[in-house]
């Protein structure tokens, strides 16, 4: 048995394996494009290495893809083989618990089965990252945070996972409304690491959320190298520099970073179509015509209306269909979502039923220019928003679609109460609210203009 980057007893048949592991391990906490590498090379180096079987399998899970769920249970039953040839730890089979879990559609039981792992090795930094993972795709910062915080006293200064532990709290941080110390704690992780890009990002959430779109730019700008290294997470990076020239009204900017950087390689992942439909959507929002740029979403979007697996890639699924006016695959996604719903079999599916069903049926009223309907269906899912996944700046886009289609159906003070709730959540006013702030406004003026017109 070896002992890996972090100190934890790993059941690996040799020192060329434990290599490729700490490199796969490294890679991983930084969202490094390699770690798909190293971990083959890890397995091809040692074939029976039940818990790089079950990583593998909670990576390809976490990408969200229907067809991949497959690969994850190949990847299970490799595992499972594997721990019947050799004899692995009560850590490494809560791991190989957790795949199951994940891969049966029980996340929240894959999380206590990586918390139960943190419970007697509060340093295994792979088992807090994973949990962090699975604990964003359920919007669920609270407890990313609290999970945190728990192992926090096993990271000294000489633990190798200290930065990146600080990068996740820091998004914690920030999730849970403590800007000014996420900040602090963001800046001092990449310190330590300064290839954790997860910390730098969660530093760029901060200036979001407070509304400072210059000092945000300032944060990224000349950083890049932080996650130039990155798999498509560095898309997402890209992604917050665009939203913060947006809400200084830097369109072109904003469009040139989405021909060049967001989309500039046509990838399907989730997390990417994610990125460029929410910030289509909010240039719509803001009168920015983007010409044909939804036309390359729809037709990957089309393809993923059976997929089921996240509700927050379903979501932006139709985002994309509705940009691209694919009408029948917006009623195949509608509808498959009706019977995830009602057939209530996994945990995804009572998050389709609730936010999802409500969401859903506001961004196709919303598509229609029916604001009425778009504005009461996103209204009633905007309590339980949260379970989409995602970060608040993710989820941001789902509430301006519901204050505009408030206002827009001129349902002026129920806009400007959840305005108002979305101002004091983030501690700042934007240059997204203050302009909705001004259009209420004028609606208000205009109604109370056309009151004081005397009748023919």
């Amino acid at each position: 048995m070896y002992q890996d980057v972090f100190g934890q007893d790993t059941t690996l048949n040799s020192r060329d394996a434990l290599a490729h592991w700490d490199a796969t391990l490294m890679a991983f906490m930084a969202h490094g494009a390699a770690t798909p590498t190293h971990l083959g090379a890890t397995l091809e180096a040692d074939p029976d290495f039940a818990l790089g079987h079950a990583v593998k399998g909670m990576f390809y899970l976490l990408l969200g893809r229907r067809e991949l769920n497959d690969v994850a249970r190949d990847a299970l039953g490799l595992a499972e083989a594997a721990a019947l040839t050799r004899t692995i730890s009560a850590r490494e089979t809560s791991f190989l618990k957790a795949l199951k879990a994940f891969y049966e559609g029980r996340p929240s039981d894959a999380i206590s089965n990586l918390e139960d792992v943190l419970k007697v090795h509060p340093g295994d930094t792979l088992a807090m990252k994973l949990s962090h993972a699975i604990r964003f795709v359920l919007g669920d910062g609270v407890g990313m945070r609290a999970s945190v915080e728990a192992v926090m006293h096993a990271y000294g200064p000489d633990h190798p996972g200290r930065g990146y532990l600080m990068g996740c709290h820091a998004f914690t941080l920030e999730e849970t409304g403590e800007y000014a110390r996420a900040e602090t704690v963001g800046r001092m992780g990449l310190a330590v690491s300064p290839d954790d890009a997860w910390g730098l990002h969660a530093v760029a959430h901060v200036y979001d959320m407070t509304g400072n779109a210059k000092g945000g730019i300032d944060w990224l700008t000349g950083r890049e190298e932080a996650w130039a290294h990155c798999n498509n997470f560095r898309y997402h990076v890209w992604w917050h520099k665009a939203l913060m020239h947006l809400d200084l009204g830097q369109t072109d900017t904003v469009l040139a970073l989405y021909d060049t950087e967001i989309r500039a390689d046509k990838t399907d992942d989730y997390r990417d179509i994610s990125n460029a439909t929410s910030l289509l959507s909010r240039l719509e929002l803001d009168g920015v015509n983007v010409g044909g740029r939804w036309e390359e979403l729809a037709d990957i979007s089309a393809n993923r209306t059976e997929d089921g697996c996240l509700i927050f890639a379903d979501l932006h699924y139709l985002l994309a269909l509705i940009g691209g006016k694919r009408e029948h695959a917006i009623t195949k996604l509608m509808g498959r979502m009706h019977r995830d719903a009602k057939a209530n079999r996994v945990e995804m599916d009572r998050r389709m039923a609730a936010p999802g069903l409500s969401a859903a049926a506001g961004l196709e009223a919303f598509g229609e220019a029916d604001f009425k309907t778009a504005f009461l269906n996103l209204a009633r899912a905007r309590s339980t928003m949260q379970q989409a996944g995602g970060s608040h700046a993710q989820r941001d886009v789902f509430e301006r679609l519901t204050i505009d289609a408030g206002i827009r159906a001129g349902f002026l003070d129920e806009a400007e109460r959840i305005l108002k709730d979305r101002v004091r959540k983030r501690s700042a006013e934007d240059g997204y609210a203050a302009a909705r702030f001004d259009l209420i406004a004028q609606g208000r003026d205009a109604s109370a203009c056309a009151a004081r017109v005397p009748a023919e």
